[in-house]
C-alpha cells in the first residue's frame, strides 16, 4: 500500500481539482473579480515549493511513521487489543479532531499566525486557495501529523486514507461552487460545505474566527467556533484580510518572506 501512496494521493487530488475546477465554471457560487490566471499561478507556486520543503525538512513520509510504529509497536493502537476497522475509524476522527486544533492554534498564536495568514491574504476563494499555504506551515503541519501518529499508533490505511481525505475536502469546501441552500443544510451536519468555509475567509475578525474545521463540522459545533452564513451574505462578503488589500501583497516573493516581516496582527472578533 505504502508503495502506491503517492499515484494514489496523486490520482485523487487531480481527478478532484478537475471535478471541482469544472464545477466552479458551469455553477459558481460567486463571482470572481481578479483575474484568474495570476492567483492561480501563485497558488500552484506554493504548493509546489511546499512540496519541495517537506522533502528537504522532513525525508519520511507520515504513511512511513506508521508503517515504522506498527513494526515496533509504537503508539496507543498497537498496544491495544482493537478490532482494525474500530482503531481506522478512531484514527481518522483523531486526526481530524488534531487538524481543528491545530488552525484554532495557528489562528491564536503570534507566531503560527504569521505563516498562516499567507492562506487568508487571497482576496477571492476557489479551488485554488485549498493549496496555497506558505511552505513552512506544510512542513510544520506534517511534523504535528508524524507525532501524532506515532503517539497514536494510527494504522498505515487510515494515515493514507486521511490524507486524501483532507485533500479532497480542502479543495470541495475553498470550492467557488453553488450547492441548492436545502442540500448545503444537510451536508453541513457531516461535512464542512463551501459555504460554511467560505465564512472562515471573511474579512471580519469574528467569522475569521470561526469556522475552522476542514473535514468533520462537528468540532465547531461542539466547541462553539461555528457560525451559520456571514453578516454581509455569501454574494456580498468581503474575503481576505483588510490589512493586505494592496494587490502587491500577493506576489510569490510577498507571501514567501511576510511571516518574516514585523507586522504580524492576529485577528481579533472585533477587526
Amino acid at each position: 500500500m505504502i508503495a502506491n501512496e503517492v499515484a494514489l494521493r496523486l490520482g485523487f487530488f487531480l481527478s478532484t481539482f478537475v471535478i471541482i475546477g469544472l464545477w466552479e465554471y458551469i455553477a459558481p457560487r460567486r463571482s470572481l473579480l481578479l483575474k484568474k490566471t495570476s492567483r492561480w499561478i501563485i497558488n500552484f507556486s506554493l504548493i509546489v515549493l511546499s512540496a519541495i520543503a517537506t522533502r528537504i525538512f522532513i525525508p519520511f513520509t507520515v504513511a512511513s511513521l506508521a508503517l515504522f510504529a506498527e513494526h515496533n509497536q509504537i503508539g496507543v493502537f498497537n498496544n491495544l487489543s482493537l478490532p482494525y476497522v474500530v482503531a481506522v475509524a478512531l484514527s481518522l476522527l483523531l486526526m481530524d479532531l488534531l487538524i481543528y486544533a491545530q488552525h484554532v492554534v495557528f489562528h491564536h498564536n503570534k507566531l503560527f499566525w504569521r505563516l498562516h495568514k499567507v492562506h487568508h491574504i487571497d482576496h477571492e476563494i476557489d479551488v485554488t486557495t485549498a493549496l496555497r499555504f506558505h511552505p513552512l506551515e506544510i512542513v510544520l503541519s506534517a511534523f504535528i501529523k508524524g507525532v501524532a501518529v506515532l503517539l497514536l499508533g494510527v494504522p498505515i490505511l487510515a494515515v493514507i486514507a486521511f490524507e486524501v481525505l483532507l485533500n479532497l475536502t480542502a479543495m470541495f469546501n475553498h470550492g467557488n461552487i453553488h450547492l441548492p441552500s436545502r442540500l448545503d443544510k444537510w451536508l453541513r451536519m457531516i461535512i464542512v460545505t463551501p459555504d460554511m468555509h467560505r465564512v472562515h475567509h471573511s474579512t471580519l475578525g469574528k467569522e475569521t474566527n470561526c469556522n475552522f474545521g476542514f473535514n468533520l463540522p462537528w468540532w465547531d459545533m461542539l466547541f462553539k467556533t461555528y457560525r451559520d452564513q456571514p453578516e454581509n451574505g455569501h454574494l456580498k462578503m468581503s474575503i481576505g484580510l483588510n490589512e493586505y488589500r494592496d494587490p502587491s501583497t500577493n506576489g510569490l516573493l510577498t507571501l514567501l518572506t511576510i511571516p518574516f516581516k514585523r507586522n504580524s496582527i492576529i485577528r481579533s472578533d472585533n477587526d
